[in-house]
């Protein structure tokens, strides 16, 4: 491998003699095992692994725990953070309907800050100077950590190998075998990029990168393809309590399982399957497959119910400030004053977004049949063809239209050009 070459293009990079011990962000995979003895040979320096479970499925954290100190990390933290990023995190992404270019629901972007907090208190805890992590140069990840940790700790350095070295994959498999790091299956051949969470899993690599590829079956490991999902529909109630889920199908549920229960439902019926095109902050347009069986059960009742409660002015405002958090979230921007300030609106808002949605779920669809709260903007007697019962007078419906057009017809008159 040639000798990197260093030089700041941001005040928070790290040079070689700033790194004496540093904190890595580990996953236990290929490129963080490398990076693990590579930091350890390039900059002389010790390293502390730390490894945040998010809720990842199939995770062996003991096995990965014991993989970093087996490559030489002094030490090995992992971090059960469900329950913080469910409630911190998702949580205020539920209130916020958080969807980024009308697909994604931000399951990464959630998580990195979080992550990324946790380095930094971390690194602070054992004496560290500087943050490693495995993020490339071609995506937003790098700069939602970098970020973060620019914001939250100035004084703590950033080295990001995989940005730097270059290496293929074929490359860091060879540096693997060549430094004794043990390698899944022997070849670490995995044919596609996955990250994933509580709220989701997106797959990126290989043919995705086709856009004339429909996609195959071997991408989806959480949710089942529609047309393999069971031949019965199933409806699914969930129950709010101010805009924050409490309970499935009448069952009282903490927030991680509830969380993790609408996913499993969902997946068995092959809902929440996005194969999306997106605009990256770095400039790219990408296509990913994402797996959110959860987001498409709770994000589709929670709308529902928020639209069920609010006036139409409510409704009508509340989507675009729910974009604009989701974009903030997106970019990286998670300790942007104006995110807190939307928060705040976002609580509020869901002040009275509490009731019961039934959402039917079958291969692969996900619909509203059912809605009821206590809050509800909504009269049936209103909703009827028969006389209103007493709040307002159909009789006066003229008077109003006369009114409510009167600008608009004045306008049309002055500006057609037969003056009709």
């Amino acid at each position: 491998m040639d000798e990197p070459t260093y030089y700041r293009t941001a005040t928070y990079e790290a040079v070689p003699e700033d790194v004496h011990r540093v904190l890595l962000l580990y996953s236990g995979g290929l490129d963080t095992s490398v990076m693990l003895k590579w930091i350890q040979d390039q900059y002389a320096a010790e390293v502390v692994a730390l490894t945040v479970n998010l809720g990842q499925p199939g995770e062996d954290y003991d096995v990965v725990r014991a993989k970093a100190l087996r490559i030489g990390a002094i030490d090995c933290h992992v971090v059960d953070a469900r329950e913080e990023f469910a409630a911190d995190y998702v949580l205020p992404a539920i209130r916020a309907n958080g969807i980024y270019g009308l697909g994604y629901p931000l399951f990464t972007a959630l998580g990195r800050p979080l992550i990324a907090k946790l380095a930094v208190d971390y690194a602070r805890r054992t004496g560290c100077d500087t943050i490693a992590h495995g993020c490339t140069g071609k995506g937003n990840d790098q700069v939602r950590i970098e970020a973060t940790i620019a914001t939250l700790a100035p004084e703590l350095k950033v080295i990001a190998p995989v940005r730097g070295w270059r290496m293929g994959r074929e490359e860091e498999v060879a540096y693997a075998r060549e430094h004794g790091i043990p390698v899944k299956g022997g070849t670490e051949s995995a044919p596609y990029s996955i990250d994933d969470n509580l709220w989701g899993r997106s797959s990126e690599g290989r043919w995705i990168e086709e856009l004339e590829h429909a996609p195959e079956p071997d991408v989806f490991e959480l949710v089942t393809r529609p047309e393999e999902a069971p031949d019965q529909p199933e409806t699914v109630t969930v129950e709010f309590e101010h805009g924050v889920p409490v309970a499935l199908n009448g069952e009282r549920l903490a927030l991680v399982e509830l969380l993790e229960r609408a996913g499993e439902i969902g997946a068995r019926h092959g809902v929440g399957i996005v194969d999306h095109i997106e605009d990256r902050i770095v400039g790219l347009k990408v296509r990913d497959i994402y797996e959110v069986p959860a987001a498409a059960i709770l994000l589709l009742a929670h709308q529902e119910l928020e639209k069920l409660v609010g006036t139409i002015h409510q409704n009508q405002l509340k989507p675009m400030l729910d974009q604009r958090w989701a974009y903030l979230v997106y970019a990286g921007l998670w300790w942007e004053p104006l995110r807190a300030d939307l928060d705040v609106y976002m609580v509020a808002a869901n002040a009275q977004v509490t009731g019961t949605i039934g959402v039917k779920l079958y291969k692969g669809s996900a619909r509203v049949v059912t809605r009821a709260s206590p809050y509800a903007v909504y009269d049936p007697q209103l909703a009827t063809f028969a006389e209103s019962g007493g709040l307002f007078s159909q009789a006066a419906s003229p008077g109003f239209i006369e009114l409510w057009s009167l600008q608009s017809r004045m306008a049309w008159r002055v500006r057609d050009d037969d003056g009709r």
